[in-house]
């Protein structure tokens, strides 16, 4: 018993550095976090357009935003940390929007 909570503590030691925080659907232009849009700023900014924001979260360098388009679809979202610029909605899987050069 001892072996495998020692196995289980040495592979948690190892494996957890190598995980990734970002799950891969958008990387962000590395932005000095000094730099950034404060979440409440960018919330704000998108009740004002319309959308209903449910959870905001950093990932991927880029503020990623779960909530309701204003056109009523519940979305995955990505935003330009510093500018708060919409970079790619998507919903299930699909790509509803994604910008230019992106």
């Amino acid at each position: 018993m001892k072996k495998n909570v020692l196995a289980i503590a040495i592979f948690t030691i190892i494996a957890l550095p190598m995980q990734s925080h970002a799950t891969g659907r958008m990387q962000c232009e590395a932005v000095d976090k000094a730099n950034w849009m404060q979440e409440s700023a960018l919330e704000e900014k998108l009740v004002a357009e319309g959308w209903k924001v449910r959870r905001m979260k950093e990932d991927g360098g880029c503020w990623e935003v779960y909530g309701t388009t204003p056109e009523g679809e519940r979305v995955e979202a990505y935003f330009h940390p510093a500018t708060g610029e919409k970079l790619l909605v998507s919903r299930r899987g699909k790509i509803l929007f994604k910008a230019d050069g992106v």
